[in-house]
């Protein structure tokens, strides 16, 4: 790639990557994020503060960065497609946590077990989205073309989402649970937050164990939507994985903060099926027209916005 496309040196990938590294680290030893408890809004209010901190604070760090080395418009160009890459992400997160509601729900997960399941899904997320990055920067870098035929599936997948907004899935009729189960022994009933337990001498996974498969699988389905979208803001590597850290670092708080509150955000869903439109338009009309990164930064934040305001006045009396 042109250094336009890549701007980010090895060391601000070690230097991410470390940072990532450590604050996993202090969630799972420092913070209690192995212990089993009940996370409140006010944990996971300030969590969710935190992390939005923490990603405004990294994107000034880079635009001052990028400013005294290559130039305040390059630098503020980057700004631009940070900021709007984590925005999308961001928000397209939000449908993760109807998804995770839902598949706690069905198999009946107690909220204070809820969060050791999704610290392990955020470190398996992690993993997955940095080799789908990877592979897509390379691929888009190669093929220019791609970026068509992800425009044509972000229209289609916000046109689909549009028609089953209302739909709920089946999470206990999953293919890949129904596969899991067909090959894992499995203990059924309540094993408190353990994955696999022993039983006469032979292992089992638990309930809770397919139910972690579940939330690795989804956030698999979502990333599929979610990394074409921010390509169509910027084709740089560093920027497209930054942002989608950040994001899913702060998925976790996400979940807590609106899963008492979901029902009250359900028109978040016809805003969220909107930008993947507008995005799959905006990369399927780059031949002929060019949408500059802060006016997709304001249609998508409008979008969001007025899905969010929509919802809570029409459940304004709950």
């Amino acid at each position: 790639m042109t250094g336009l496309e890549n701007i980010a040196t090895a060391p601000m990938w070690a230097g991410f990557v470390a940072f990532v590294l450590v604050m996993l680290a202090l969630d799972l030893w420092v913070f209690g994020g192995n212990k089993a408890h009940k996370v409140s809004i006010k944990e996971a209010g300030a969590w969710s503060l935190g992390w939005f901190s923490l990603a405004l604070l990294f994107n000034a760090g880079l635009w001052y960065y990028l400013k005294g080395t290559v130039g305040p418009e390059i630098a503020e160009q980057k700004s631009l497609e940070f900021l709007s890459g984590y925005l999308i992400e961001k928000a397209l997160s939000v449908d993760n946590v109807f998804i995770f509601l839902l598949i706690f729900t069905a198999f009946g997960v107690k909220p204070e077990y809820q969060r050791r399941v999704l610290i392990y899904g955020v470190l398996g997320a992690i993993v997955m989205r940095a080799v789908m990055i990877l592979a897509g920067a390379w691929v888009v870098n190669e093929f220019k073309w791609i970026l068509y035929l992800f425009g044509a599936f972000l229209l289609f997948t916000g046109l689909k989402m549009l028609k089953a907004v209302d739909e709920e899935p089946d999470v206990k009729n999953n293919p890949v649970l129904k596969w899991a189960r067909k090959l894992l022994p499995v203990s059924e009933g309540d094993h408190g937050e353990k994955f696999i337990v022993s039983k006469d001498g032979k292992r089992y996974v638990t309930t809770l164990f397919l139910v972690l498969i579940l939330i690795e699988v989804t956030d698999l389905i979502f990333a599929v939507d979610s990394i074409p979208a921010i390509f169509a803001i910027t084709s740089d590597p560093f920027i497209v994985f930054t942002s989608n850290m950040f994001a899913i670092l702060g998925l976790r708080a996400l979940y807590f903060l609106l899963a008492d509150v979901a029902d009250r955000f359900h028109l978040l869903k016809y805003g969220l099926a909107l930008v993947l439109c507008f995005i799959g338009l905006k990369m399927l009309l780059l031949p002929w027209i060019h949408i500059p990164v802060h006016i997709s930064l304001t249609v998508v934040a409008s979008l969001i916005a007025g899905s969010v305001i929509a919802s809570l006045y029409a459940t304004r009396k709950k």
